[in-house]
């Protein structure tokens, strides 16, 4: 079973790469773009074929190596 991670800076933190990106896409005619923010994305294959144990190896995984929870947030999603 394969769960997917997108991890992101929580809405608190300033995201310095994400503005960077904001500044170039409006200097490029993308005026219509307000805010940019960057993330992470990891997709673990999981040998499992329970979608409830996947989201909960998957959680685990990411709260003790992909995330860090203190300046980011996560959610996981299962196929």
């Amino acid at each position: 079973m394969r769960a997917r991670v997108f991890v992101t800076l929580k809405p608190s933190v300033f995201d310095p790469q994400g503005r960077t990106i904001a500044d170039a896409l409006h200097s490029l005619g993308y005026s219509s773009v307000e805010d940019v923010r960057q993330g992470k994305y990891f997709e673990l294959d999981l040998a499992t074929t329970e979608a409830a144990q996947a989201r909960a190896l998957a959680s685990e995984v990411a709260d003790k190596l992909l995330a860090n929870p203190v300046i980011e947030s996560y959610r996981v999603e299962v196929e």
